[in-house]
């Protein structure tokens, strides 16, 4: 049964891609697309609710694209598209925002915390989860992997669905289930914090080597322990770090090191660059490649919105029908 459900996954292109995306999201979703019909977008209506740049929009759609492709996105196993690419998203989210309570909206958090950064209160803002519930729905997802701070979405993704099959017809739509995996690798930033670009504190995917050696030297902030001495292993930065991108043997030996003493904080840093540097080496060669052919990437996503538009009329015409529009 497994291999018949269909996954959705949308990412905004928020920037440049660190660690943190990689393993909480991005590596989990190159993974499911073995596993079922995996259904992948740009979020960029989502975007534009924080940003106000057109040309920023452009280059980190595009960007996100391109990285996304080289850290395993198979267009052969995955649609993937941008998300404007299928107008019939908004058409979607205002029915479902006919049925949708403010009540249910007011209680996101998502909005409050937004807010309280400093981010406009502009009605995208607000509606943002009945968006998400159309790019949910729309395609006929069974499961959509999300973090715990996304839960909530899909819990008023749920209630609209279910708002929607009381009103016009139960089997209108599925009722998507969350995939909220216990062992996504919780990733610190470099000083520590989680790992966030409001933080500052972001390791990114894809970089310079010089740049990256520089940034790991200095932005992680080790304490005085004399060469010779053990060092402490408890709230390890480093280790941490380390422990997402070498081998299980390699990680237990840095971890002996640090208990014995001998070894240096910058040897670790050392050794911690290498295993990244390693780790992400077919990544950045499929990205050379990917920025030497646009005309790839172009192709890749036309067809993937296609697609996903064929799915979207089918959705759309039997609401359509449904609600009275048709």
């Amino acid at each position: 049964m497994l291999l018949r459900m269909r996954f959705l996954t949308g990412l905004q292109p928020s920037g440049q891609l660190h660690i943190g995306n990689y393993f909480g999201a991005i590596l989990p979703a190159v993974q499911l697309q073995h596993k079922g019909e995996a259904f992948y977008f740009i979020a960029n209506y989502h975007a534009m609710t924080t940003m106000e740049s057109p040309r920023t929009l452009r280059e980190n759609t595009r960007s996100l694209a391109v990285d996304f492709l080289a850290c395993g996105l198979d267009p052969q196993k995955a649609v993937f598209f941008a998300q404007s690419a299928v107008p019939e998203v908004n058409e979607l989210a205002w029915i479902l925002s006919t049925v949708c309570p403010m009540g249910l909206l007011e209680r996101c958090h998502s909005y409050k915390e937004k807010m309280a950064r400093g981010i406009a209160a502009t009605h995208a803002l607000f509606a943002y989860p009945a968006l998400m519930a159309a790019d949910i729905l729309l395609y006929g997802s069974d499961a959509v992997p999300v973090g715990k701070d996304q839960k909530q979405h899909l819990e008023v993704t749920r209630d609209l669905a279910g708002k929607m099959n009381d009103a016009f017809g139960a089997d209108l739509f599925k009722l998507p289930k969350p995939i909220i995996s216990e062992e996504t690798a919780i990733v610190p930033g470099l000083d520590g914090q989680k790992m966030s670009k409001s933080y500052g504190n972001t390791l990114p995917i894809f970089g310079e080597e010089k740049e990256i050696r520089k940034l790991i030297n200095k932005k992680i902030i080790t304490d005085a322990t004399p060469l010779e001495q053990p060092k402490p292993t408890e709230n390890s930065i480093i280790l941490a770090l380390y422990k997402l991108f070498a081998s299980p043997q390699s990680y237990n030996d840095m971890v002996q090191q640090h208990k014995i003493g001998g070894f240096g904080y910058g040897q670790f840093k050392k050794e911690l660059f290498d295993a990244y540097w390693e780790y992400f080496r077919a990544a950045r060669e499929k990205r050379a490649w990917l920025l030497a052919h646009p005309e790839y990437v172009d192709d890749v996503l036309n067809h993937g919105a296609a697609r996903a538009r064929e799915e979207a009329a089918k959705t759309l015409s039997r609401v359509r029908r449904a609600v009275g529009l048709a």
